[in-house]
């Protein structure tokens, strides 16, 4: 039985039952056994694959090759593996019917604390209608060398439009690379939702022209819409070819200003085609390329293979821009609001990953107990989608009930670990849970960690302790148990809970992660209050391309006010 299958009917668990049942196949394997086995699918990967879970848990996933699979292809994969990086590349699978199909596979790896790859995740979809159409048009071309030159560009534009994870960026590649290569001038222009033109990219292919450029970008963009073959192409069906035509200079005083008018004619006129960007369910924007003294006809060619292309290229950033922010919503509601607590200075910051389409599911808490105690908690759930959000959702409520009893952090990390187990509700989780009681000369703190890195806490006058103690298995792994350690806090002490994403990185272990973020820890002024420590760690440690989620609590015991 897969893992959708044993929450389907659960209220609670509407989130998760939505990813489970979506179109995204999704498969975890285990890295720490003999031939890399398949120990989770969802239903998407039935769906897309014909084999139900019992047919291919506890299998290698090379039972989707077949005749006609690349086996460089499979040695490109098992590389990357082999590397423990992550690798992307399309393949021609077959499903258990015999059916081929060209399966776009992305697999990535899990690393536990101690740097070991425990797990691969792998996300796959349904490319054939996509490599087929390109390889039809790819194929309709009758001079090598032009055929050479057309397949370098758009294969160029394919692999520079994959790799940006804002539309805007995207947009702005298309028109960089595809105008200077096809035309005089040009510009791709984007609609939004309603069908309005909302960014306009100008390029030219004559460095001197381009402070002209800037200048026409800079004006109202609405011309567009008055443009007769703009508003062709923007409503066209996906048979419509985009042909070169004269452009209509003695009607361009009626759809322009004086100064865009001049703007247009300093760039220079002559022949232009404006492409539309057809993505799968309507034109996203145009491409329009001007032509002074005329096109090629290889030009014409390489333009309408590009229209289809780019549009999909730009519909995917598109829709995986719209899954992240949906899951970064769903996670940004499951996490806490920092409640104002007594004698005590705490801030947080929650950094999604940059990766597109991507959450994970790390997590804080800080739970004003019954008794006077203060609960604090930092976790990470395996996995970045919104699966693990929803886990991170369900195993923080568990922690919080168990935590409100009153038990022991052991005790309560050991709970929810037998109710994760039992009930199967997540693969693994990292935490560490904290239970802080305030004492006149500070605080008195017992803690416990199920595999997750150290809190870190900087002292008056510089020395910072990791609280290294209490260290048991990961939540979801059987262990000996969960042991715990204690530790007193003195007044003006910051306190620094965190994920592994704060300090560790491709170029940098989790080893050499903690000693970074000892040392710039031990910098801070000691008058530094809890959101000055905060913002000083987040501008040190996260990056602009941020590989990993990164949750991060400061907890100061504040000094008391004169």
């Amino acid at each position: 039985m897969s893992s959708d299958d044993k929450v389907v009917g659960r209220q609670d668990d509407l989130p998760l039952n939505a990813v489970l049942g979506s179109d995204l196949a999704l498969s975890i394997s285990d890295a720490l056994r003999d031939d890399d086995p398949l120990v989770w699918v969802n239903g998407a990967f039935t769906r897309l694959t014909g084999y139900p879970p019992e047919d291919v848990l506890g299998r290698n996933c090379r039972f989707l090759q077949g005749a006609d699979t690349d086996p460089v292809a499979v040695a490109r994969i098992r590389t990357a593996l082999d590397q423990q990086r992550a690798v992307a590349t399309v393949i021609r699978n077959y499903r258990r019917d015999g059916t081929p199909f060209w399966n776009q596979v992305v697999i990535s790896p899990v690393v536990d604390e101690a740097g070991r790859v425990t797990h691969h995740i792998g996300i796959q979809v349904d490319v054939t209608d996509r490599v087929e159409s390109e390889r039809v048009r790819d194929l309709e071309i009758d001079v090598p060398h032009q055929a050479t030159a057309r397949l370098d560009l758009l294969a160029r534009i394919s692999d520079e439009l994959a790799q940006h994870l804002e539309y805007d960026d995207a947009v702005d590649t298309l028109a960089e690379i595809a105008v200077p290569a096809l035309a005089t001038w040009g510009f791709v222009a984007v609609t939004d939702d309603r069908g309005r033109f909302d960014r306009i990219h100008l390029v030219v292919a004559d460095p001197d022209d381009r402070e002209t450029a800037r200048a026409l970008a800079d004006q109202d963009i609405s011309w567009l819409s008055r443009a007769p073959k703009i508003t062709e192409a923007l409503t066209s069906g996906p048979g419509f070819v985009a042909t070169p035509y004269a452009i209509d200079e003695a009607g361009l005083p009626g759809r322009t200003t004086p100064v865009q008018l001049d703007l247009l004619r300093r760039l220079g006129l002559g022949s232009a085609m404006v492409v539309p960007l057809r993505a799968r369910d309507r034109v996203l924007g145009v491409l329009t390329l001007v032509a002074v003294d005329g096109f090629t006809a290889d030009a014409v060619v390489t333009a309408a293979h590009l229209g289809r292309r780019a549009g999909l290229a730009l519909d995917n950033v598109r829709l995986f821009l719209a899954e992240r922010t949906a899951a970064l919503t769903l996670q940004r509601s499951l996490l806490p609001e920092i409640p104002q607590i007594p004698g005590l200075d705490v801030a947080a910051a929650y950094i999604p990953s940059s990766r597109s389409a991507e959450v994970g599911g790390d997590w804080f808490d800080v739970l004003p107990l019954p008794d006077g105690a203060i609960g604090l908690t930092v976790g990470d759930v395996v996995g970045h989608d919104l699966r693990a959000a929803a886990v991170m959702g369900q195993l923080r409520s568990l922690l919080r009930s168990y935590a409100w009893e009153g038990s022991s952090p052991g005790r309560v990390l050991g709970r929810a670990d037998e109710l994760v187990r039992g009930l199967d509700i997540a693969d693994i989780a990292t935490c560490a849970y904290l239970r802080w009681r305030s004492t006149d000369d500070g605080a008195h703190v017992t803690y416990a960690r199920a595999g997750h890195p150290p809190p870190l806490l900087r002292l008056p006058g510089g020395e910072v302790r990791p609280l290294d103690g209490g260290l048991s298995t990961p939540i979801g792994l059987e262990g000996s148990g969960r042991d715990e350690a204690t530790i007193d806090v003195p007044v003006g002490a910051t306190l620094v809970l965190y994920t592994d994403g704060l300090v560790e990185r491709r170029d940098r272990g989790l080893r050499d992660g903690i000693a970074a973020l000892t040392a710039e820890l031990s910098g801070v002024p000691d008058d530094a209050d809890a959101k000055a420590v905060r913002d000083r760690l987040v501008e040190t440690f996260i990056v602009t391309h941020q590989e990993d989620d990164v949750c991060l609590l400061v907890v100061r015991r504040a000094l008391p006010t004169t």
